[in-house]
């Protein structure tokens, strides 16, 4: 097995102020699982930590994109360590950070080789500019990784697309907006909400998704768990909060099946936010299921 590496990216650059003043919190989830006992409960000592660049509410005038600049800069500097670490032949095991991390994830595949993502999330984060109130990359960043976009994020060192539109997969969404849903109805990324998720069944699902990548003949694939993909009522603590979600057994049984495969590359988890979550209950929730789920299969 692949040596584990936890690789700590505590940005917050691609969230709007929660409230103005105050910056998004989860750019304090490191320290936070730190402080549950997840790097415990994964039982390795190696990792590395990247700070970002400062955090800034006010939109880029070129982008209208919230620390458009920084966020390339430390792309950049994340797909540095990403790919070295990939070299070495270790799992990066990420914790973020909000979804904008992804873009040194993906740079790094796309210099490594042909990859899929399957972006696990409450959301599709298939959002065009044109759509966005908030001008956060976070709810843009499938569609960057993929392309779509301005060339100052989409393009960064002449790498456009870093994954492949076809590659992404973009499951578990519950956010049913028809303009927003439909940016990724008319893209070749396959899309299944969590509605479709439960009618195809888990098992199906993966089978086809890891099916896919065979075909494909691809390098490997990248997996991206927005906390937020999870029922509201076990994990609230979001900054998007949306009625419904998977309950742990169904995150379990279909975590279970990509941990499973020697094709997983990587993985990304993003969004909790401590500051919503005082009693640290529902982390603790998380650390134990995701722990427990993963040191079955890759250990």
């Amino acid at each position: 097995m692949k040596e584990i590496c936890i690789v700590e990216f505590p940005s917050n650059l691609g969230l709007k102020e929660p409230k103005p003043g105050k910056e998004p919190g989860v750019n304090r989830l490191p320290d936070w699982l730190w402080k549950n006992n997840l790097h415990k409960a994964l039982k390795t000592n190696n990792s590395i930590r990247l700070d970002p660049p400062k955090y800034s509410n006010v939109k880029d005038p070129e982008t209208k994109i919230l620390n458009a600049d920084s966020l390339v800069t430390y792309a950049r500097e994340q797909a540095y360590l990403i790919n070295n670490l990939i070299s070495a032949n270790k799992f990066p095991f990420i914790l973020g950070g909000d979804c904008s991390i992804l873009l040194g994830s993906a740079i790094a595949l796309k210099q490594k080789g042909n990859y899929g993502l399957f972006y696990l999330d409450g959301h599709t984060d298939f959002m065009d500019i044109s759509l966005s109130e908030t001008g956060g990359a976070g709810g843009m960043a499938a569609s960057i990784v993929t392309g779509n976009g301005h060339q100052k994020l989409t393009n960064i060192l002449n790498l456009s697309p870093y994954v492949k539109e076809e590659n992404l997969w973009c499951v578990g969404n519950r956010e049913y907006d028809d303009e927003y849903e439909n940016e990724i109805r008319n893209s070749s990324a396959v899309y299944i909400s969590l509605e479709e998720l439960r009618k195809q069944g888990v098992k199906n699902c993966i089978q086809s998704f890891l099916s896919d990548v065979e075909n494909k003949k691809l390098d490997g694939f990248w997996l991206h768990i927005d906390v937020d993909v999870l029922k509201d009522s076990i994990m609230p603590c979001v900054d998007s909060r949306t009625p419904d979600g998977l309950t742990y057994d169904e995150f379990n049984e279909l975590t279970s099946y990509l941990f499973q495969s020697e094709k997983l590359s990587g993985l990304e988890i993003t969004i909790l936010d401590p500051d919503l979550d005082e009693s640290g209950q529902y982390t603790r929730d998380f650390v134990h299921h995701l722990s427990t789920t993963f040191n079955l299969f890759k250990k």
